[in-house]
Order: structure tokens, then C-alpha cells, then sequence
């Protein structure tokens, strides 16, 4: 059967749609799936971090279901639905914003475009800085923010102007938060001055780029500059949104309020609906008719977006992110200490936003992406989906459901281990420990 679908997907999509593990899902249910040939999964990836409340969880397929009775799609732009409102409701509700409103789009990209283009809008400058490492987005202008060329940029002819890369600070690759803020002062004595800046866009735990999170210190000192410039600061948590790291919004454990927050991936519960949420006063700036689009806030996504608020306070998830990121970060430390794996180190969680890092050497100083990638198609082999990622594409991440039951936890522990061993000779890491 997966041959068959192989073959058939040759034949049919582009080279550059790829993906990463070479079989076809038949079906899926909580944090497990199971390929068109029937073998079993433990789902340590969660669509990229998508399925926060599990794949088909009962209530999010009862909300589809009673409002597909009703109607499937009607255009905001063009008239009301109560769905709509509600879901923006609840935005507001939950969002660390005073005075927040909220409007609906369809993708993660498209709503770091619309969050960009309602701080030039609503300041009347061009400038956006972000981050190295950094992931907005494969459309244009989020292409253009984002801060890590292969494999997304690389060969890519045009980028937009008046986009800045400051590095992140990642004091394990380099640098600190103090080099971070000198490089962004030195950006506005070199190249744009602060009153040329509408936004700095900043992913409190970059996603892509590594599961590395921004310290709180240095996300407040940012939002300082901000002020004293006015400068909007847009917080990105298409990845760590929706009670991944054990918090609504991951933004909320430094305590810093945005002007603009991008929302997308957990919010439809695994269908297609992405926001941003915003100060009012710099929301109403925008001219009416200027955001949204045809199936921006489609019905049936927002009907499964309010069973996910629903299953995400009644279930407990929170908490529940934050045990779970707890259960990972202490297992793989014990992994980190065996003399079978390779050289592993830098385990790293926020909530349920866990990862950790494949070096060559013991002195753990040459990041080791081919062997990275060995690791996720061995894990595959073994039952368990994990995902690489990050700038030097050592990492692999662990974004299992919020749903995910300790049982489980432990098989895809078990089966990430058994990926883990007799990769990297059990003499040498023996004698480099004793």
C-alpha cells in the first residue's frame, strides 16, 4: 500500500513539498496513529504542535459535526456569525493583552503578515526587526522575517526591505543577552534608527529554530526599547500558543505585555484558522475592509476552536503541559548519561515544548545534524514520530498532545532509546567518560 502511495504522490506533487517520513497515515486517535499498512505510532510531533488536545478528541469532532448541520461556510466580509465572535471572545479572554480585540485568517503566515501589516499601518514606519533562528512563515514577507536560510530561503532571489535579523540569545551557541542588545544598538547606529522601526517581532520559544526560549530579563528589556521608542512588540505564538509551555501564551511567563500577538496551529483543534490579537488602540488604526479574507474564520474551524478553549480549561492542560514537560526533560536527562547513544546534551523544556541536541564530540561543541536526522528516521522505524529542527539542525523537539497519558509518554520514551543506541560506539563513549 505506502509503495503504491509513494509512487502516486511521485507522479502527482512537486519535490518541494516534501515530507519527512516516508509513509501514509489511515488513522489517528489521541497521541497514537496508524499508516496505511497498519503499523503503530506514538505521536511525539502533534502536527507540529497543532494537536494540543489530541488527534479526534471527542468534543472538538461534536462541535464539527452539530455545526456542519448548520452551515458549513459563510464569508465574514460579506455577513456575520456568531461562531466568529466567539471564538474572538475568547481570544480576547485569555490574551495578556488590556483592551484586546481579535480578528480571524486562515494560516499561521498569514497572520504574522497581517500582525506586520497593522504595526506599519498603525505607526506609519516600515522598519520590523526579528530574530536569528527564527520561523514566521513560507509566504513572502514571512519568509522575508524569518531568520534561518536553509532550507526555506536558500536560493531565493528577493527579500523585502526594511527587514532586520538581530541574533537571539542562545548563550550555548554563543551568545548572550547582553551581545543581543548591543547588536540591536548597534542596528539602530548603522543601519535604521528607532524611529524608523514599526515592530520587533520576537517568538518567546522559537519554534523551528530550536525549542530555545528567550529569557524573561531579556524579552523585558526588548519591550522597554520598545516603549521608549514607540515601537510595537509583536509576540509570534503560532507554535507556542494554546497551553503548550504550561501557560495560555508563552509570552505570559515573562510578563510582558504585546501590542500584537500572532495565533495559529493549536487553536482549530487540527482544522485550518489562525488570528492576531491586539491592544485596540492599535487594532482601530486599521481602515475597515483592510483584514480578512474568503475563509478567514471558516465556521466549522471556529466551532472546533471553541471545544479546544473548552477542553484546554476542563481538562486541566495547563497543568497537564507542564507535568508532561517535567516527565520528558527528566527522562531524557537519564538518556543523556548512557554510554550506547550518541553525544546528546542541551535537554531543554518549556511546558510541553521539550529538546534536545546531537553533537559529534563529547565536549558536546560540533552540533551533528546528519545523525540528528538518523535519530527521527530511527525513531520512525521504531513507532515514534520526533521531528529535527533548529539553526544548526542538531535538535530534535518533543511536542507530544496535551492529552498525552504518562503510559504513553513512557512506550515513546522506550522507543526513542532503542532509535538512540548503537549509533555511536559503545567503546569510545566509554573511554572518553572514564
Amino acid at each position: 500500500m505506502t509503495e503504491t502511495l509513494l509512487n502516486r504522490r511521485k507522479a502527482a506533487i512537486p519535490a518541494g513539498a516534501a515530507t519527512s517520513h516516508p509513509f501514509f497515515v489511515d488513522r489517528a486517535e489521541g497521541s497514537e496513529l496508524w499508516d496505511t499498512d497498519g503499523k503503530h505510532y506514538v505521536d511525539f510531533v502533534a502536527g507540529i504542535a497543532v494537536m494540543n488536545v489530541g488527534h479526534r478528541h471527542p468534543r472538538v469532532m461534536a462541535a464539527i459535526a452539530a455545526q456542519m448541520d448548520r452551515y458549513a461556510h459563510v464569508a465574514w466580509p460579506v455577513q456575520h456569525y456568531e461562531p466568529y465572535v466567539a471564538v474572538c471572545e475568547r481570544l480576547n479572554a485569555v490574551a495578556p493583552i488590556n483592551d484586546a480585540v481579535s480578528f480571524l485568517v486562515n494560516t499561521g503566515a498569514e497572520a504574522t503578515e497581517n500582525a506586520v501589516k497593522i504595526a506599519r499601518l498603525a505607526t506609519g514606519r516600515s522598519g520590523i526587526i526579528a530574530f536569528t533562528g527564527s520561523f514566521h512563515g513560507r509566504t513572502n514577507l514571512a519568509l522575508s522575517l524569518t531568520g534561518k536560510v536553509a532550507p526555506l530561503r536558500a536560493s531565493y532571489p528577493h527579500f523585502q526591505p526594511g527587514i532586520f535579523h538581530i541574533p537571539f540569545p542562545i548563550p550555548d551557541h554563543g551568545t548572550s543577552e547582553e551581545e543581543s542588545l548591543r547588536a540591536l544598538d548597534h542596528l539602530f547606529r548603522a543601519s535604521i534608527s528607532p524611529d524608523q522601526v514599526a515592530a520587533i517581532l520576537v517568538e518567546p520559544v522559537q519554534g523551528e529554530g530550536g525549542y530555545y526560549m528567550a529569557p524573561p530579563a531579556f524579552l523585558q528589556k526588548i519591550q522597554q526599547i520598545c516603549s521608549d521608542h514607540g515601537i510595537l512588540f509583536i509576540a509570534d505564538e503560532i507554535q507556542s500558543g494554546f497551553g503548550r509551555t504550561g501557560k495560555f501564551f508563552a509570552i505570559e511567563h515573562s510578563g510582558v505585555e504585546p501590542d500584537l500577538i500572532p495565533v495559529a496551529k493549536g487553536i482549530g483543534g487540527g482544522l485550518p484558522l489562525a488570528g492576531v490579537i491586539g491592544k485596540r488602540s492599535v487594532m482601530d488604526k486599521v481602515m475597515p475592509g483592510s483584514l480578512g479574507g474568503t475563509f478567514a474564520g471558516n465556521p466549522l474551524a471556529c466551532a472546533a476552536s471553541l471545544a479546544v478553549f473548552d477542553i484546554i480549561r476542563d481538562e486541566g492542560l495547563l497543568d497537564r503541559a507542564t507535568a508532561i514537560g517535567q516527565h520528558l526533560t527528566t527522562a531524557l536527562a537519564r538518556i543523556t548519561a548512557r554510554t550506547d547513544v550518541p553525544p546528546i546534551g542541551a535537554v531543554r523544556g518549556l511546558g510541553a515544548m521539550v529538546a534536545f541536541e546531537v553533537f559529534k564530540t563529547e565536549d558536546h561543541s560540533v552540533p551533528d545534524s546528519d545523525t540528528t536526522k538518523t535519530i527521527a528516521t530511527r525513531a520512525a522505524a521504531e513507532g515514534l514520530l520526533v521531528l529535527p529542527c533548529g539553526y544548526w539542525g542538531n535538535t530534535i523537539r518533543i511536542a507530544p498532545p496535551l492529552t498525552t497519558t504518562d503510559k504513553l509518554l513512557d512506550e515513546g520514551l522506550n522507543r526513542l532509546t532503542r532509535a538512540l543506541t548503537g549509533l555511536y560506539s559503545n567503546t569510545i563513549r566509554k573511554e572518553n567518560h572514564a
